[in-house]
């Protein structure tokens, strides 16, 4: 699709995007926004204007608010019909409000500099999987056996955990490192400290855009119906941290220190061209989480680390296809015991790896626990993640010259606290 907006090229916001968030403006208001090439779109002037009246749907209030949750709440059929219209308005070929025109330049035109981008959902709930089966055998590898690198539920279930809500925060926010307990290799007691091995952990996650009553299940064919969008993901952890925590409960203080998003939500319909097969799984998985058709993504994602006044160092490509388990299963596992779900819920698929070494979606593997270090352009050397590294996570599907982007996720890592 053309537009009458300058888009750029290789710009992750084409017409066919049309991603949602949430920006500050003057005077600290904050709006529903989109975006198309360099330009952000003022969802709630557009809506004062009346362009959305006939649509069917009531838009009253949506986009005036400082989360995209009611609007999320909303039918699917609501938010197809508000892509429509905005793909109608700002086509090149659109003929409908030349008079208009003129004005939605003057009025809802923003330029990204001017604005802050803030959370664009109150994450009411938050699950983090581990649905990568290449990560799992890495770690799997380096913490046991290696010929049995899978716990023996892992191929039949996906496996995933509750985190912490209140910590998860909007691309741009700094994070300092945690302090915790950890037990030192040949140490006979745990010592107290701030976080040796701090980590970055290479997500994606979605949001949930429908609600169930508690005791409802979601069945796995119809998941999607419950799946708004999707964001880039980094959950931040702290490894030496969790291996002294984890047995026998799991992640706890190693995770939810903090958790950081990308502020555009990419909606499955902006996704559609780039849905792929999924890996084969074996031994057959129970029929509650069976699946057909393309429901993976194939979304190239990148993790870069730019030291305190350095340049930014690629250290991981990888892609969401390669997920073993995919969204629909996830959702239907976490709901088949009855568990209710709420608009506005996260749930992150747990680190992406690939097949090979520069694919590898943490610093954990990507060092092999820090016994391969990394070198830097800055011929700086990284076992793990430093005081004042910046990371930045990149993420965009491409096919048949049709770009769909999610921009960034970027945080920069304090010294802790005393």
């Amino acid at each position: 699709m053309k537009s009458w907006l300058k888009i750029p090229l290789n710009s992750d916001f084409p017409l066919e995007n049309l991603p949602f968030g949430i920006a500050e403006i003057a005077n600290g208001k904050t709006i529903a926004v989109t975006r198309i090439g360099d330009q952000i779109i003022d969802l709630e002037k557009l809506q004062q204007s009346g362009v959305f009246n006939d649509l069917g749907f009531d838009f009253e209030g949506k986009f005036s608010q400082s989360v995209l949750n009611d609007f999320i709440g909303m039918d699917k059929k609501a938010h197809q019909a508000i892509r429509k219209k905005l793909q109608e308005i700002f086509s090149e070929a659109n003929l409908s409000f030349p008079e208009k025109i003129g004005s939605i330049k003057s009025t809802v035109l923003i330029s990204p500099e001017s604005v802050k981008m803030l959370m664009p959902v109150k994450v009411t709930d938050y699950t983090d999987f581990y649905s990568s089966i290449e990560h799992a055998t890495n770690v799997g590898t380096m913490f046991r056996d290696p010929s049995n690198a899978l716990l023996p539920n892992w191929r039949h279930l996906p496996v995933g955990y509750h985190g912490r809500a209140s910590s998860i925060v909007v691309s741009g926010t700094d994070i300092h490192r945690p302090k915790g307990q950890t037990m030192p290799q040949g140490a006979e007691k745990p010592v107290f400290g701030p976080s040796k091995m701090f980590d970055f952990e290479l997500e994606m996650a979605f949001v949930v855009g429908k609600s169930t009553e508690l005791g409802d299940s979601v069945p796995a064919d119809k998941a999607e119906d419950y799946i708004f969008g999707f964001l880039l993901f980094n959950d931040l952890s702290a490894r030496d941290i969790q291996s002294w925590e984890y047995v026998p409960l799991g992640p706890f203080l190693s995770k939810n220190f903090g958790s950081v998003v990308s502020p555009w939500i990419v909606t499955l319909d902006a996704l559609q061209p780039f849905r792929v097969i999924g890996p084969d799984q074996e031994p057959e998985v129970l029929p509650y989480l069976k699946t057909d058709g393309l429901r993976n993504f194939d979304i190239n994602l990148e993790v870069l680390i730019k030291p305190e006044n350095g340049k930014e160092n690629v250290v991981c490509r990888s892609n969401f296809r390669y997920m073993y388990w995919n969204i629909c299963q996830q959702l239907a596992h976490h709901t088949v015991n009855g568990c209710n779900i709420t608009t506005g819920d996260l749930y992150a698929s747990g680190t992406i790896s690939g097949p090979d070494a520069g694919s590898y979606g943490s610093m954990l593997e990507l060092t092999w626990r820090g016994t391969k270090p990394i070198t830097l352009n800055d011929g700086s050397e990284r076992k793990f993640i430093n005081d004042n590294d910046t990371l930045i996570i990149r993420g965009f599907a491409e096919k048949d010259g049709l770009r769909i982007g999610f921009g960034e996720c970027v945080t920069r890592i304090l010294p802790a606290k005393a």
